[in-house]
């Protein structure tokens, strides 16, 4: 399944560029992208969205704790 969310209060590419590396080692994610200059964020993943995304936020909150996924 491949899910495409808007990101709000991303500031920095690093920190996309960091988020991007630790979705990617998510079980279950197959791939992941995130574009700076969109503010958004791809996962592809075999495993069930929801959970992943769970996981996801967990990542961003550590990383960057102002960005949020937009609903």
């Amino acid at each position: 399944m491949r899910k495409t969310c808007k990101l709000e209060n991303l500031d920095c590419a690093n920190c996309a560029a960091k988020i991007e590396n630790a979705i990617k080692e998510i079980e279950g994610v197959t791939n992941a992208s995130v574009n700076f200059m969109m503010q958004s964020m791809t996962i592809e993943t075999e495993a069930d969205i929801e959970s992943v995304l769970r996981q996801v936020k967990k990542v961003i909150a550590k990383i960057e704790p102002d960005c949020e996924i937009a609903e």
